[in-house]
Formats: C-alpha cells, structure tokens, sequence
C-alpha cells in the first residue's frame, strides 16, 4: 500500500516490512533516527511496550497507550495512533449507525484504540476479554464497563469489533464460540479487525445467521493512509490504499 502511495504521490521512497522480536525492539527503534528515514508502523505486540522508546507522543496515542504509526524529525521519534481514526472510516464506510452499544473483544492495544474512538463518539462500550481485570483496567482508563459474556444485553447491542488475536493463526478460533448472532438487532454489525484469513470464523458464524460482517482490509487501509499523510504530507486517495489490497471501488 504504502509503495502504490509513494507512487501516487510521486516521491522517492520505499516500505519494507521487518520482523523484531521484543529484545530487540529499543534497537530497531534506534535504528528509525537516522536520515532519509521517514518512521515505521507497529503491530503485535510492539503497540504498548514502544511508549518508553519515544520522545513525544500525540494526544489519542497518550490517551489510548498504545502507538502504531512512528513519525521520524530531525532525530526525535513522535508516536500517534491512526488505529483508532482508521477504525472509525472504516465503520462509517460500512454503514454502522454508530447509535447502537458496541461490544469491544479483547483488552490489548488494538482494543484501547476501539475503545477510545468509539466512545470519543459518545458510544456506549462494553468490553470482554478472557482476563477480567485487564478489561476492568481498560475501561477503568478509557470509560466503558468490562462485563461478562453472558451479562451484556445483546439486544441492544448494534456493533461487535474483535480486538483480540482470535481467529488471526487458527481458523477454527472464534472469540464467540457458540454465540446466538439472531439476539443482536437486525442492523448489527460484526467488525472483525483480521484480514487475514478474509472470512474469520466469527465472520462466517454472524452470516450464516443473518447478520452482517467485515473484515479488518477496511481500517487498515484507512490507517495506513493516515500513517502515510503524517509521514510525507501527502494525501492520496484512499482508493490508492484499496487497489493495492486488491479492493478496488471501496471509497469511503
């Protein structure tokens, strides 16, 4: 994607993925301060642990602890978070209402992001995560209520978005196994944040049953288009980020 945006935007430049293990992340980190280096992305499990590496931080990556998109000037390192704005284009584009209660999966990093941009709407947000006290913790910063499974009305209930790793290695995991998906409301949507495989388990399960489901290709196209306009201050069409997924015709 961000190659296609270089292209579009006619600059030099170049993206490569790299894999860093946690030991060695404070030296991959360094390692963006030098010239010519415009900054990375992060994912698992980089999110949280980076924050001590970094000499600034935007206000939503301070308030959502967690960073995914590292800007490089002039030697310092400024961390932000385009996960949470990318969630939200990417729920607009999918028709959410946005007035229905969301059920938030998961208590890591990609969570506190779902969690901060649906309740900087004004959303009500339940969070359920295997560990209660690490979804307690969350929503004890960033508002919400941690529940239980079996204690969140589901009716009421208009969005699903699973934060959690769930389904991303093994295809037959669900973080909603043996769900009812008919007890959501007719208009719910179920936004898993996988794209990879582009039909989870959680996803087939919700339409099988007469609901509607994406994949995550939606916010990470809309974030990586965020991460690329604070890296070069140009702005490409988001359909430049969808035709390099293969998704062409899918402008918000």
């Amino acid at each position: 994607m961000h190659n296609a945006a270089f292209a579009a935007c006619q600059l030099p430049g170049a993206y490569e993925a790299r894999r860093v293990t946690p030991p060695d992340l404070g030296a991959a980190i360094a390692g963006l301060r030098m010239p010519g280096t415009l900054g990375a992305n992060l994912t698992l499990p980089h999110k949280e642990r980076v924050l001590a590496h970094l000499d600034t931080l935007s206000p939503a990556a301070r308030a959502i602890g967690a960073v995914n998109t590292i800007v490089h000037r002039d030697g310092q390192l400024h961390g932000d978070n385009t996960d949470a704005p990318g969630l939200l284009a990417a729920l607009a584009q999918a028709g959410d209402g946005g007035h229905r209660p969301a059920a938030v999966l998961g208590a890591g990093g990609a969570a506190r992001a779902a969690v901060w941009a649906l309740r900087s709407q004004g959303r009500e947000v339940w969070v359920i995560n295997r560990t209660p006290e690490k979804a307690a913790a969350l929503t004890a910063e960033l508002g919400g209520a941690a529940r239980a499974r079996e204690d969140v009305p589901w009716s009421e209930v208009g969005l699903i978005v699973n934060a959690s790793s769930a389904g991303l290695a093994n295809l037959s995991q669900t973080p909603l196994p043996d769900f009812d998906f008919t007890g959501l409301p007719p208009e719910a949507l179920i936004y898993d944040m996988v794209y990879k495989p582009a039909e989870t388990r959680l996803m087939a399960e919700a339409r099988a049953q007469g609901r509607r489901a994406e994949n995550g290709l939606g916010m990470l196209a809309h974030q990586a288009r965020l991460a690329f306009v604070r890296w070069t201050g140009c702005e490409p069409d988001i359909e430049v980020f969808f035709s390099a997924l293969g998704q062409g015709a899918r402008r918000a």
